[in-house]
Protein backbone atom coordinates (compact mmCIF):
# COMPACT_ATOMS: atom_id res chain seq x y z
CA UNK A 1 0.00 0.00 0.00
CA UNK A 2 1.49 3.55 -0.94
CA UNK A 3 1.65 5.84 1.68
CA UNK A 4 3.44 8.40 -0.87
CA UNK A 5 0.92 11.87 -1.31
CA UNK A 6 1.11 12.65 -4.45
CA UNK A 7 -2.28 14.94 -4.90
CA UNK A 8 -0.67 18.96 -3.85
CA UNK A 9 -0.62 19.11 0.44
CA UNK A 10 0.94 22.01 1.03
CA UNK A 11 -0.39 26.42 1.41
CA UNK A 12 0.99 27.93 -1.19
CA UNK A 13 3.14 25.92 -3.24
CA UNK A 14 4.17 28.70 -5.90
CA UNK A 15 5.73 30.72 -3.82
CA UNK A 16 8.12 27.69 -2.35
CA UNK A 17 8.53 26.73 -6.16
CA UNK A 18 9.87 30.73 -6.38
CA UNK A 19 11.99 30.02 -3.29
CA UNK A 20 13.84 26.88 -4.72
CA UNK A 21 14.06 28.80 -7.79
CA UNK A 22 16.05 32.00 -5.95
CA UNK A 23 17.95 30.09 -3.28
CA UNK A 24 19.80 28.46 -6.79
CA UNK A 25 20.28 32.01 -7.81
CA UNK A 26 23.76 32.63 -8.84
CA UNK A 27 25.24 28.89 -8.31
CA UNK A 28 27.46 27.61 -10.21
CA UNK A 29 25.97 23.85 -11.87
CA UNK A 30 28.32 21.88 -9.19
CA UNK A 31 26.85 24.07 -6.07
CA UNK A 32 23.38 23.59 -7.47
CA UNK A 33 23.79 19.92 -7.61
CA UNK A 34 25.17 20.05 -4.26
CA UNK A 35 22.09 22.13 -2.81
CA UNK A 36 19.52 20.21 -4.35
CA UNK A 37 21.41 16.59 -2.60
CA UNK A 38 21.49 18.68 0.40
CA UNK A 39 17.80 19.47 0.31
CA UNK A 40 16.74 15.85 -1.05
CA UNK A 41 17.89 14.70 2.38
CA UNK A 42 17.04 16.52 4.80
CA UNK A 43 14.04 16.19 3.35
CA UNK A 44 14.02 12.37 3.51
CA UNK A 45 15.30 12.30 7.26
CA UNK A 46 12.64 14.59 7.94
CA UNK A 47 9.90 11.95 5.99
CA UNK A 48 11.61 9.23 8.46
CA UNK A 49 10.48 6.44 6.98
CA UNK A 50 12.42 4.48 4.11
CA UNK A 51 9.61 2.66 2.42
CA UNK A 52 8.01 6.25 1.48
CA UNK A 53 11.66 8.09 0.29
CA UNK A 54 12.19 4.94 -1.70
CA UNK A 55 8.57 4.72 -3.36
CA UNK A 56 9.49 8.43 -4.10
CA UNK A 57 12.71 8.22 -6.09
CA UNK A 58 11.12 5.54 -7.94
CA UNK A 59 8.53 7.73 -8.60
CA UNK A 60 10.31 10.63 -9.81
CA UNK A 61 13.15 8.49 -11.72
CA UNK A 62 10.01 7.45 -13.92
CA UNK A 63 10.12 8.25 -17.67
CA UNK A 64 13.54 10.21 -17.42
CA UNK A 65 16.25 9.02 -19.44
CA UNK A 66 19.50 7.57 -17.85
CA UNK A 67 21.84 9.87 -19.59
CA UNK A 68 19.83 12.97 -18.77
Amino acid sequence: MSKLKTAPNIDKPDDIYEQLIRVHEGLSEADSRRLNAKLILLLINHIGDREVALEAIAVAGRGLAADG
